[in-house]
């Protein structure tokens, strides 16, 4: 049996060029940024409409509002994405306490170099930490088979480790060291 996906709706679309644009390039169109990552609602949309993409303010706040990872800040007449920034130009964040333990999902191929080298931001400017084990596995299956790793976040904050919160609740740290993570025990992967 063939099973044939639904095409990715307009909005879907727009919401994966912003991200990008948002995050990683905005100069692509001719954007600027200012240095906590916020745009003009006006440049974004003049640089998207010259660049052949073609919407209207209600478009982008129904984009906003209904975007499940909460990945951006509509505050008047200006657009930032919350995390997840490649580029320079990024949110600046509050140091917060963690709770005790947070998760990280990842695919079973990188499980022997991060149990070895720990968690490394990449080319972004954090590592992405979250609360609960489903948004984990959720990120974890993107590329494969999903594992699900426990940070002891409180031991490593209370070693001088700073964390930081974004706007959607995605947990923010630059290293996690092998010493203080662990595969979650009695957790399935997706």
């Amino acid at each position: 049996m063939c099973v044939v996906s639904s095409p990715m709706s307009r909005d879907n679309r727009l919401s994966i060029f912003l991200c990008y644009i948002l995050r990683h390039n905005p100069g692509s169109i001719g954007l600027t940024l200012d240095s906590d990552g916020w745009a003009s609602v006006n440049s974004l949309m003049d640089c998207c409409s010259r660049d052949g993409r073609v919407f209207d303010l209600i478009t982008l706040r129904r984009i906003v509002a209904t975007d499940t990872k909460g990945r951006y800040s509509l505050d008047g007449d200006r657009i930032r994405a919350n995390q997840g920034h490649s580029i320079d130009k990024r949110p600046s964040f509050e140091q917060v306490v963690p709770p005790d333990r947070l998760f990280h999902g990842t695919s079973d191929s990188f499980i022997p170099s991060i149990l070895a080298n720990g968690l490394n931001r990449g080319q972004r400017h954090h590592v992405h930490l979250s609360t609960d084990i489903d948004t984990a596995k959720k990120v974890g299956a993107r590329r494969g088979t999903s594992v699900i790793l426990e940070i002891k976040a409180r031991e490593m904050s209370d070693c001088g480790v700073p964390f930081f919160l974004s706007t959607n609740n995605v947990w923010l740290v630059d290293h996690v060291p092998p010493a203080f993570l662990s595969i979650a025990s009695g957790v399935e992967p997706l």
